[in-house]
């Protein structure tokens, strides 16, 4: 299990980050978190449907989830906030779980698709 917390303590520095910086180390901790039934980060995955960055630090996640009727569609969200808030210049995070459009093997990436051997 990662250690989310030292990685936000690896991150610090002195001056808040850039908005593409933020955005990268948004984008690195999402990569951290994994799907309870596949194998692969939500990233990769294809569940991050949009991802804002307001310049105060905000951040809106609009995602999915593999099935409407998942098991975690009610904590889920909430373990994405929590991880992501630890991300050093993060100021709070708002978490939108959407279904549509709904989620298929085509938004996921070449990485992922290769590592549940579907390449």
């Amino acid at each position: 299990m990662l250690d989310w917390k030292k990685i936000s303590e690896q991150q610090q520095e002195t001056q808040p980050p850039s908005k593409e910086e933020l955005q990268s180390r948004i984008v690195e901790m999402l990569r951290t978190i994994y799907d309870p039934e596949m194998p692969v980060n939500i990233y990769d995955l294809g569940l991050v449907y949009g991802l804002e960055i307001e310049s105060s630090g905000l951040v809106n996640v609009r995602m999915t989830l593999t099935a409407p009727n998942c098991p975690v569609a009610q904590s889920f969200p909430q373990h994405v906030q929590e991880v992501l808030m630890c991300v050093p210049g993060v100021s709070d995070v708002k978490v939108e779980l959407v279904w549509e459009p709904l989620w298929s093997r085509d938004h996921m990436t070449e990485a992922a698709k290769l590592s549940l051997g579907m390449l």
